[in-house]
């Protein structure tokens, strides 16, 4: 059964048409990645999903129900959470009242948000951190700060934008047994991603995004090697030099 179903979105800023006509599903359990080269409109696409923008044509609809005119707010209630690729923490704040701010959700009383938050903090391996200042982590520490905001709504759905850009190689591996273990305890994930050892090892399915427009979908092996895709990455005549390279070796 189908969590998320987004069916013909389109955007338009002014004369450009960001995202064009863009489909995509999230199976209930999914782990889902959305691949592009830059500027493709995966940003966009995300902001369409969660209610930041609205479309200028097309629906989404969440476990059966139009949210397409619903606002991000709502989305969160209905149990849809993202992260954003620019990390913003409240420096100000402990690293534990960040995540109580997600936490506040769906907990009033202080006592179980604390009890949730501490719970999530562990859960992305900021639990020795809690009591430090946000603004003293490092980038792969805001980033799984920004994954503990969003987790600690309960989310049925998490959209995870470039949550590994901007990490090295040993901290991209430490952390994608963490999204794995989000997933297997029962959150579907959409995550838009670059590193594509993360995508090859985490995904069931990827779609791609060119120009606005999905130009494939499959599982990431096969999308990788996908003529259409490599040349929305390399550029136009890629995939036949690549191929007659391989006839070649």
């Amino acid at each position: 059964m189908s969590l998320l179903r987004a069916e013909h979105l389109s955007r338009r800023f002014g004369g450009l048409l960001a995202v064009d006509g863009a489909s995509l599903e999230v199976p209930e359990g999914g782990l889902i990645g959305l691949i592009g080269p830059n500027g493709a409109g995966k940003t966009t696409l995300f902001a369409l999903v969660s209610g930041f923008l609205s479309p200028s044509g097309g629906r989404v609809q969440f476990q059966g129900e139009d949210v397409t005119r619903e606002p991000p707010h709502r989305r969160a209630a209905l149990g849809m959470a993202r992260t954003f690729q620019i990390v913003q923490p409240f420096a100000g704040l402990s690293v534990r009242e960040n995540i109580l701010v997600g936490a506040y959700l769906r907990h009033a009383r202080r006592e179980e948000a604390v009890r949730v938050a501490d719970a999530v903090g562990n859960e992305v391996g900021l639990g020795p951190m809690l009591d430090q200042q946000a603004s003293a982590l490092t980038v792969a520490g805001r980033k799984r700060l920004e994954l503990a905001r969003a987790l600690a709504t309960q989310p049925k759905l998490l959209l995870l934008d470039e949550v590994l850009a901007g990490l090295n190689p040993s901290e991209v591996r430490d952390i994608i047994p963490v999204i794995r273990a989000i997933r297997d305890r029962g959150v579907s994930i959409l995550m838009i991603e670059h590193v594509m050892q993360a995508v090859m090892n985490l995904c069931d399915h990827v779609h791609v995004l060119a120009s606005g427009r999905m130009i494939a979908d499959g599982p990431p092996r096969e999308v990788t090697a996908n003529p259409q895709v490599i040349e929305a990455y390399l550029g136009h005549g890629a995939a036949a030099r690549i191929a007659a390279g391989g006839a070649g070796a």
